[in-house]
């Protein structure tokens, strides 16, 4: 007995270790083909956009004060009225002049008020721009009132509710919850972050698989675009359509690969979406109909030997949805055109009655020259400040992103477009990409058009009203420009492209610009 214990003890010894030691491995085994399954589904870029975008889009929804966002009132005023059913502009009197409007509830009036007066009034450095916290508190504590009051937001009130969707959808979940004032707002922005983090995260999953995903990547999380993101606007939707189709185009266009099917869907419903949106965005949603019809992903494409036959309603259907983005946007202009009255209003009080769409459109067909002479001097006066904006000027606190921000932006940009694939177009690809190039440049033009017709007075010395953030819709196709024509990459000694510390730089260095703008913005709002 005792020689069978000893004899069993030295056989258990080592098994035992053995067991202990595979367990771990098949554990990392594990995460490892887990990792590389999510990797392959949804693309390295979409997984780290939706954890970085999420955390980043969370933290400035509740860093920035209620109603600090880029018109943020007014925003918030036109997604109410649109979760209401009010979805055509809704003339309100004003004994300024013409003005359009809505109801909102008397206990968010009561916050709105007091929000645009902080902001307004800041203090001197170094003391913090909100100027007493607990009011904050307390206004957001109100319970939602049933009795509402008229507010002004002609500006908003010129745009159609497709971009209004996803807040409006948020304020009804907020009052179906019963959520105090500070909830509906915060609810509302959410909803708009939700929206932002699905439509990008598919837009980048449609580059899966190809390098050029990091730039799209890069422009997303922009502290502009998250900024926008975690609060109430327009722009939100808008940003995200205006990349979902930059990078379907890049994908069919700049790539030369076929669309799946719910890709396919998606340029075609982004092609009737993005134009009623926003107007300066209407060319480059069109830009579809540039990609060839045997790379939609309609079904099977016959091939008679080397020809590949496609047909006829194939090639219809692209064209059918510019034609219906078209006739939305021209129908939608219309109905918003009043609006462009009572815009003024927004301006100083010696400038009520100054901004004149007709009188700046007369102007501009008359005399050609003097409009770009207007242009040309705002180039010379404001592009540094439209170069910061581009990276970050922070809602109506105007705090602008630091340097450190904008450098490891930079690098990111830098990085991303040295690692991505080089573009090899065809003949016919090269044509297409003109008129891409023309498109960014006439879409460029629209914003300064837009601008000096809707916000600039008769007579102003540049086209006011210009931001930086208008141009982060355009900068996935106008740098996938620049890519097919400047054959520069990055590579190791050895000439391969080092894709993944590319990848871990541009993650490394956007996280860095977005904590740079989180920790100034706090410092200088809160204190």
């Amino acid at each position: 007995m005792t020689e069978s214990t000893t004899i069993a003890a030295p056989e258990k010894i080592p098994a035992e270790p053995e067991a202990t030691a595979a367990r771990p491995e098949s554990k990392t085994a594990g995460l490892r083909r887990a990792a590389i399954g999510v990797e392959r589904r949804f693309g390295s870029a979409a997984v780290a956009f939706v954890l970085i975008a999420g955390v980043f889009g969370a933290v400035w929804s509740v860093l920035t004060p209620p109603f600090w966002g880029h018109d943020e009132i007014t925003q918030f005023g036109r997604a109410y009225q649109i979760a209401h059913g009010g979805l055509l502009p809704q003339k309100i009197h004003d004994d300024r002049g013409p003005a359009w409007g809505g109801d909102v509830p008397v206990s968010i009036d009561a916050l709105m008020s007091y929000a645009f007066t902080d902001y307004q009034d800041n203090p001197d450095e170094p003391d913090p721009m909100v100027l007493d916290p607990h009011v904050y508190d307390q206004l957001g504590s109100a319970a939602v009132s049933a009795d509402t009051t008229p507010v002004w937001f002609t500006n908003t009130a010129a745009y159609s509710p497709i971009p209004y969707l996803p807040p409006a959808a948020g304020i009804r979940i907020a009052e179906a919850l019963d959520l105090n004032v500070g909830g509906m707002v915060l609810a509302t922005r959410w909803a708009g972050l939700l929206a932002y983090l699905l439509i990008v995260g598919f837009a980048l999953r449609v580059l899966r698989g190809h390098r050029v995903q990091w730039l799209a990547f890069t422009v997303a999380v922009l502290p502009i675009a998250l900024f926008q993101a975690g609060t109430v606007t327009a722009d939100t939707v808008t940003n995200a359509l205006a990349l979902l189709v930059s990078a379907l185009v890049v994908k069919s266009l700049f790539l030369g690969e076929r669309l799946s099917k719910p890709e396919t869907v998606a340029a075609l419903a982004t092609t009737v979406l993005l134009p009623v949106c926003k107007p300066t965005y209407v060319l480059i949603a069109m830009l579809t109909v540039l990609i060839p019809a045997r790379r939609f992903g309609f079904g099977r494409v016959v091939q008679d030997g080397a020809d590949e036959r496609v047909a006829v309603w194939q090639r219809v259907l692209p064209w059918a949805a510019a034609g219906l983005g078209a006739v939305s946007f021209a129908g939608w202009m219309k109905i918003a055109a009043p609006t462009g009255d009572g815009m003024s209003l927004m301006r100083p009080e010696k400038q009520w009655g100054t901004v004149r769409p007709g009188d700046q459109l007369h102007g501009i067909l008359s005399d050609p020259f003097h409009f770009l002479r207007i242009f040309g001097d705002s180039i010379a006066r404001r592009d540094q400040h439209w170069f910061t904006q581009f990276f970050g000027e922070l809602g109506f606190s105007y705090v602008e992103v630091p340097a450190l921000t904008i450098l490891a932006a930079l690098l990111a940009f830098g990085m991303s477009l040295g690692a991505a694939e080089r573009f090899s177009p065809t003949g016919a690809d090269r044509k297409r990409t003109w008129l891409v190039l023309l498109t960014i440049a006439a879409s460029v033009a629209m914003i300064y058009v837009t601008l000096y017709m809707s916000f600039t007075p008769v007579g102003y010395f540049i086209i006011d009203g210009v931001q930086g953030r208008y141009f982060v819709p355009l900068a996935v196709l106008g740098l996938a420009v620049l890519l097919r024509w400047v054959p520069l990459r990055l590579a190791d000694a050895a000439g391969r492209v080092p894709a993944r510390a590319a990848a871990f730089t541009v993650v490394t260095a956007t996280s860095v610009a977005l904590i740079a703008a989180v920790v100034k913005y706090s410092t200088l709002v809160w204190g």
